[in-house]
């Protein structure tokens, strides 16, 4: 068995396939999370003993150091979608990483893997993609030979982008193409990422750099949301939305964000995003480099959102309703 390796955000939706990857490549996994009660599942990914969770939040540099102590490598996969409360990106992505990398030095780790996010730029009009920026140069600062992965929307069972929209097309008659549904992404599989993290740890050769995860295809938002449609057996009207008028529905959902226990449908620095494409750069570093085949995004869309088709997985296409 590998040494140990502390997961920050190991209960998410990439953490749980990150702990199962690192799981199945020897690794002993300690996973630090703020409720540590609410993640059991993760112990039995494992072998017996071999996943421990621990109690540790992100913006408590004494838990973070405990959570790090005899860590031999360090996996930060804290993220949030939208500002709530204290969890703002400034505090989760801007400043947090940095913390945990010098707290990870000073553990005397020898690995940092830092996931951040395609797009992340410190001149974005974006704060989610400046503070995602910010989080990467804090890294490189402390920990010099961090390697830093930028995913594209990430797509699998749990995913926050094909669920959203299904559960959407569910209860409304028509789906929003906010700016015309012209921006392009990239998805990538859950797994893939899960594997390119084990991957990077486990190659001398990533130190330092910095791979941008994309899938095999590039697609609009307004494809995407076709495909969802045709597997859900579902007719629904795809309503462009132009920006001005998304920044407005975007505004409504910061106040949501501020007030409701509930994620938003868009805020507005999502709207903001949207702006700009969400491809992997031409010059990066890919999954290919870390020796990895992307998994293709139809090939795992019908293992999941039968969920949403009226009968379930053995509705027919005939089922087609509105």
């Amino acid at each position: 068995m590998q040494g140990l390796v502390t997961v920050f955000g190991g209960s998410g939706f990439i953490g749980r396939y990150a702990v199962r990857a690192l799981a199945r490549q020897g690794w002993r996994i300690r996973v630090a999370v703020r409720q540590p009660h609410l993640a059991p599942e993760l112990k039995v990914m494992g072998d017996v003993g071999q996943i421990e969770l621990v109690q540790a939040n992100i913006r408590d540099a004494a838990s973070i150091a405990q959570a790090l102590e005899g860590a031999e490598a360090c996996v930060n996969l804290v993220g949030v979608l939208y500002t709530k409360g204290r969890q703002s990106f400034d505090a989760i992505h801007g400043q947090a990483p940095g913390v945990i990398a010098q707290a990870a030095v000073a553990a005397g780790a020898t690995r940092f893997i830092q996931v951040s996010a395609i797009g992340a730029d410190a001149n974005s009009t974006s704060q989610y993609a400046r503070s995602k920026a910010e989080g990467e140069a804090a890294v490189r600062a402390a920990f010099p030979s961090a390697v830093i992965l930028r995913p594209s929307v990430v797509f699998g069972p749990e995913d926050d982008f094909f669920n959203r929209f299904g559960s959407m097309a569910a209860l409304s008659p028509a789906l929003p193409l906010i700016g015309g549904g012209e921006t392009r992404f990239q998805p990538v599989y859950v797994g893939d990422v899960g594997a390119a993290i084990t991957a990077a740890l486990a190659e001398p050769g990533t130190k330092g750099k910095t791979y941008e995860l994309g899938g095999p295809g590039i697609y609009s938002f307004k494809a995407l949301l076709e495909m969802l449609l045709q597997e859900t057996l579902q007719s629904r009207l795809l309503l462009p939305i132009p920006f001005p008028v998304a920044r407005l529905l975007g505004k409504v959902g910061d106040v949501q964000a501020a007030l409701l226990p509930f994620a938003p449908p868009v805020t507005s620095d999502q709207v903001e995003l949207l702006r700009s494409d969400n491809v992997v750069a031409a010059s990066s570093l890919t999954l290919a480099d870390l020796g990895l085949s992307p998994t293709a995004l139809e090939a795992v869309l019908p293992t999941y959102l039968w969920r949403f088709r009226k009968g379930g997985q053995f509705a027919q296409p005939s089922a087609t309703t509105n």
